[in-house]
C-alpha cells in the first residue's frame, strides 16, 4: 500500500481515528455512529489497514447494495491513487475487482455469509465492518450472529466494527457489549419544511407538483426520494415536460451502471439535475451538487406473510430515522432546504426506526444457512432482534417441501443447494434440471425469476413468453437493456454449470415441470367452474385475468403470485403437463378435525400439497393421532371451536394488562389467537375425550387458563388485578379491563360511591380505575379518574340533571361525608 495520511483529508472523522485506533487495540467490537458525509466508510477502513492487531490480515467492510459497494471501493482506491483490484476491491455477486494485493474488499452483505461457511474461522480477516447498519439487512443481521458466533468460538481476536448514521446504539452497545464512539460530522444546517400529505394513490404526480413551483425558488440540485420505479416514472414524465431547461434522472437499483453514473455525478454541461430515486441514495452513495431534497415519505418494501407462505410488496410510510437520513442529504456541501411531503402530526406518529428485514422477510435462505453452520436452533444466536419463530418454522416446511432438510436436519441435497448463491428454490430447480438434462432452459428460468419482468404489463403471465424473449435477444442481438441484464446472470450461471445456451423453441411443459421444483407447494389445479380461478398446493386461491393465455389451463406451476386478502393474484407461471407430476403424488392417512361436521374424519387420501386428487374413508387410527388433529384444528380456527366467552377474554386481558404494566415479571403473551397457536402447551391434556364440536364449547377455558400459571403467578393476578373491586356501599363490582394495558373501567352506580375520596387503584396502586358513573337507573352519566375533583365540581351538574328523574334516590350536599346505598335509602 502506498504512504497513506489519513489526517490529510479533510474529513470530519479524522477526528475520531486515535480513539477508535486505540479502542480497536483492546476491544473486539466497537460501534460508530457518524451522520453522512463524514468519511465513515471510506477514510476510516484505510486508516485501520496498519493497525498491529490486523497483523497481515485482511478488513472485510459489508454494503447493503451493489452500486454502492463498486462506488465505495473506487473512492477507497482513488484516495490512494490506485485502481480498484490492487489494495482496495470489492465482490458483488457474479463480479468481482479482486487481486492477490487487495487487503480491503468492500462486500454486498450476502458474500460474508458464503465466505464463512468455507472458512469458519474467516483466518485471513482481521476485521468485519457492518457499514451502514441502520438499514437493518437480513444478511447483516445474519453475518453479525455469525460473526458473533465466530468470535465467541473460535476467533476472540476478530474485531467487528458496526457503523451507522442512525442506529439505537444503546440496544446495539448492550447486546455487543462494545463502546459508541461517535462523530459529530460536518453537517450543514437544512431547513426542514412540511408541505402537507401527498395521496397514496398518485406519489409522483402529486411529488412532481409540488417540485416545480421550488425549482423556481432554489438553485443546486434535486434529490427526490419515491416509493418505487412507477412513482419515478410518473414524476419523470410530469418533469420533463415542466422543466425542459433542467435534467431529470431516475435512479433506482435496476438501471445499468451507466444510467446510475448520469445520476450520481453531476452534469457535464453544469444544466440543473433533478434526480428522481429509490430508497437506494438515503445512504453511502454521495449525489454531488444536491442543495434541496423533497421526500415523499413513502417507500416500498417486500412483506412475507408466514401465514400464507407468499410475499408482496407493500407501500408504507417511512420512519423517522430514515426521513432524517434523506433530509440530511441536502446538507453535505452547503446548507440546504428539505421538503417532506407530510405533516408535523404524521411526524410525530412515525416509528422511531425502520423495521428490520428480518422481521418482513422470506427466511429461507437462513435457515439453510444456520443449518449448514451447524445451528438447528436457529433463535439460540446472538440476534439484535430474534427471527419471528412462525416464519422460520415456515421456512423450514420449505426446505422439507425440496428435500433440503429431513426430520430438521440437513440433507446431502440440501448441502449442494446450499453452495449454490441463489436461493434454495432456485438451487433445487436447478440441480433437477442438472439430473434432467434441462440446464439450459433452467439457467434461463432462473436468471428470470431474479430479475425484474423484462416483459410489459399486459404481456400475459405466461413464463414462456419471458424465456423466448431471452432466446431471441441471443440469437438476434437486439438491445434491450433489462433482457441484457437477464442474460448476464443467465450467462454467469451456464458457466458455473459447464453448459452452452440453447436458443431452440421452448417446450412449454418443460417450464412448467421446472417451475413446479422451484415451488412445488404453489402447483396450481383449475377450480371446476370457477374460470381463470386456481387451488394451489399450499391451499390458497388464486386467479389470472380472464382474457389470459393462461386462464383456460387445467393445471399450472406458479412462480409469482401475490399474498391479497381473499383470493391472491398471479403474476407469472407455466402451463404443466399432469402426467409429469407424477413423481410428486403422496398418499398418506389424515385425521382431521371437520368443524362444519363436528368431529374427528379420517381417510387416507392422493394428493399434491393441498390439491386432493382422490381419498377414500379409514379407521385406522390412535388416540395420539385424534388429539393432534383437534390441536391442529384450533390453531386454525379455534377462535370459533372454543367458548372465548366474556370470564375468558377479562382472564386475558387481566394478564395482558399485567404484562404491559410490568415488563420485568414474565406474564405470559395471552390472546385469542396466540392461545390458539399454542394450545397444545396448556390444553392438551384436556382433549383426550373430545369427538364434537360440543365438547369442545363445554370446555371452561377460564379455570384451565387459570391453572397454566404458576401458582405464584395465579395469587399475583389476584392481588394485582383483581376481578372485582368493594365499593362504599359494600357491592363488590366487577372490573372491565381492556386489550393491552388500556385503562381499566369499574362501571357503577353513582349512589354507591358516596364517602370514597380517593380513585381506586390496581396494580398495586400504579394504575388508577378509569370509573364510569352510572344513574340509579344504570344507564351512564360520568367518567373520571379524580374522585375528589369529581365529587367538588362535577357531582353538583350531575345532581342537576337526575335529581328530577330520580327524587326517590338520595342527593346529598356533601357527598363526601354522606352514607353510600345500593338503592334507595329507606325512611324511617
Amino acid at each position: 500500500m502506498p504512504d497513506f495520511n489519513p489526517f490529510s483529508f479533510d474529513l470530519p472523522v479524522a477526528e475520531i481515528i486515535p480513539q477508535v485506533q486505540s479502542q480497536l487495540a483492546k476491544a473486539n467490537s466497537v460501534i460508530i455512529q457518524a451522520p453522512p458525509g463524514a468519511g465513515k466508510s471510506t477514510l476510516l477502513p484505510l486508516a485501520l489497514l496498519d493497525e498491529p492487531w490486523i497483523a497481515g490480515k485482511k478488513i472485510i467492510m459489508l454494503e447493503p447494495r451493489r452500486l454502492a459497494t463498486k462506488s465505495i471501493a473506487q473512492r477507497m482506491a482513488n484516495m490512494l491513487g490506485e485502481n480498484t483490484g490492487e489494495t482496495v476491491g470489492y465482490r458483488i455477486r457474479f463480479e468481482s475487482a479482486i487481486s492477490a494485493k487487495t487487503r480491503l474488499e468492500v462486500i454486498t452483505e450476502g458474500i460474508l455469509t458464503r465466505m464463512m461457511h468455507s472458512d469458519n474461522e474467516l483466518q485471513d480477516v482481521g476485521l468485519v465492518i457492518f457499514d451502514e447498519f441502520h438499514e437493518r439487512n437480513l444478511h447483516a443481521e445474519v453475518a453479525l450472529a455469525l460473526c458473533r458466533e465466530v468470535q465467541q468460538v473460535l476467533r476472540p481476536d476478530l474485531r467487528i466494527l458496526l457503523m451507522s448514521a442512525t442506529i439505537d446504539t444503546a440496544e446495539l452497545s448492550s447486546l455487543l457489549g462494545s463502546k459508541v464512539i461517535q462523530s459529530q460530522g460536518r453537517q450543514f444546517p437544512v431547513e426542514v419544511n412540511y408541505l402537507g400529505e401527498a395521496d397514496e394513490y398518485s406519489i409522483g404526480e402529486d411529488t412532481a407538483r409540488q417540485i416545480i413551483p421550488l425549482t423556481k425558488k432554489h438553485k443546486g440540485d434535486f434529490l427526490v426520494f419515491l416509493p418505487g420505479q412507477g412513482e419515478i416514472k410518473k414524476a419523470e414524465e410530469i418533469l420533463r415536460r415542466a422543466l425542459p431547461d433542467d435534467v431529470v434522472v431516475p435512479l433506482y437499483g435496476q438501471l445499468s451502471p451507466s444510467e446510475q453514473n448520469r445520476a450520481i455525478l453531476p452534469h457535464p454541461s453544469g444544466r440543473r439535475k433533478v434526480v428522481l430515486s429509490t430508497d437506494i441514495a438515503e445512504t453511502s452513495l454521495t449525489i454531488e451538487g444536491v442543495k434541496v431534497v423533497v421526500d415523499s415519505g413513502f417507500a416500498k418494501s417486500n412483506r412475507f406473510d408466514a401465514r400464507s407462505g407468499l410475499s408482496r410488496l407493500v407501500l408504507h410510510r417511512i420512519s423517522q430515522d430514515s426521513a432524517d437520513q434523506r433530509s440530511g442529504r441536502a446538507g453535505r456541501l452547503t446548507a440546504g432546504h428539505s421538503y417532506r411531503l407530510w405533516t408535523k402530526a404524521t411526524q410525530a406518529q412515525l416509528a422511531e426506526f425502520r423495521t428490520p428485514e428480518l422481521m418482513e422477510a422470506d427466511l429461507t435462505g437462513l435457515v439453510l444457512d444456520m443449518k449448514a453452520w451447524g445451528k438447528d436452533d436457529t433463535r439460540s444466536m446472538t440476534w439484535l432482534t430474534p427471527p419471528p419463530a412462525g416464519t422460520l418454522a415456515l421456512s423450514e416446511k420449505t426446505l422439507e417441501s425440496i428435500e433440503a432438510l429431513e426430520d430438521g436436519k440437513l440433507t446431502a441435497h440440501g448441502r449442494e443447494i446450499h453452495e449454490l448463491p441463489c436461493h434454495p428454490r432456485i438451487a433445487h430447480m436447478l440441480l433437477y434440471a442438472k439430473k434432467a438434462r434441462q440446464l439450459g432452459l433452467a439457467t434461463d428460468i432462473a436468471a428470470i425469476l431474479e430479475e425484474r419482468d423484462p416483459l410489459p404489463a399486459d404481456a400475459g403471465v405466461d413464463l414462456n413468453l419471458r424465456v423466448e424473449a431471452l432466446r431471441r435477444f441471443r440469437s438476434r442481438g437486439a438491445s434491450i437493456a433489462k433482457i441484457k441484464k437477464i442474460e448476464k446472470i443467465a450467462a454467469q450461471y451456464r458457466r458455473m454449470f459447464g453448459v452452452d445456451p440453447q436458443n431452440d423453441p421452448v417446450d412449454p411443459w418443460q417450464t412448467g415441470l421446472l417451475l413446479a421444483y422451484a415451488y412445488p407447494e404453489r402447483i396450481a389445479a383449475a377450480r371446476p367452474g370457477n374460470n381463470a380461478q386456481f387451488q394451489l398446493s399450499n391451499g390458497k386461491i388464486a386467479q389470472i385475468g380472464h382474457r389470459d393465455d393462461l386462464a383456460h389451463e387445467s393445471w399450472l406451476a406458479v412462480a409469482h403470485v401475490d399474498a391479497r386478502e381473499g383470493m391472491g393474484k398471479i403474476w407469472l407461471a407455466a402451463p404443466i403437463n399432469p402426467k409429469d407430476l407424477a413423481p410428486m403424488l403422496k398418499s398418506r392417512d389424515v385425521l382431521e378435525w371437520d368443524r362444519k361436521k363436528g368431529g374427528l374424519i379420517a381417510h387416507s387420501e392422493i394428493r399434491i400439497g393441498a390439491i386432493i386428487l382422490g381419498k377414500r374413508p379409514s379407521t385406522n387410527f390412535d388416540k395420539s393421532q385424534a388429539t393432534q388433529a383437534i390441536l391442529d384444528a384450533i390453531q386454525e380456527e379455534g377462535e370459533l371451536l372454543l367458548d372465548f366467552n366474556e370470564d375468558v377474554l377479562q382472564l386475558i386481558y387481566r394478564v395482558q394488562s399485567l404484562r404491559t404494566w410490568n415488563p420485568g415479571q414474565d406474564w405470559p403473551q395471552w390472546s385469542e389467537r396466540i392461545l390458539c397457536e399454542s394450545a397444545s402447551d396448556w390444553l392438551n391434556p384436556y382433549l383426550q375425550n373430545i369427538s364434537k364440536n360440543e365438547d369442545l364449547q363445554k370446555l371452561d377455558l377460564s379455570q384451565i387458563l387459570l391453572h397454566s400459571l404458576p401458582f405464584d403467578q395465579q395469587n399475583k393476578l389476584d392481588e394485582l388485578a383483581p376481578q372485582k373491586l368493594q365499593v362504599p356501599s359494600g357491592s363488590q363490582i366487577k372490573i372491565e379491563y381492556r386489550e393491552d394495558g388500556e385503562t381499566p373501567r369499574l362501571s357503577v352506580r353513582l349512589q354507591e360511591l358516596f364517602g370514597l375520596l380517593e380513585t381506586p387503584t390496581v396494580n398495586g396502586g400504579k394504575i388508577a380505575v378509569l370509573i364510569e358513573m352510572l344513574s340509579p337507573g344504570y344507564k351512564p352519566v360520568q367518567l373520571t379518574q379524580d374522585l375528589k375533583s369529581f365529587w367538588t365540581n362535577g357531582y353538583f351538574e350531575v345532581k342537576k340533571e337526575l335529581k328530577r328523574r330520580y327524587p326517590k334516590h338520595e342527593w346529598p350536599e356533601d357527598p363526601i361525608s354522606a352514607e353510600a346505598v345500593r338503592g334507595v335509602k329507606r325512611r324511617l
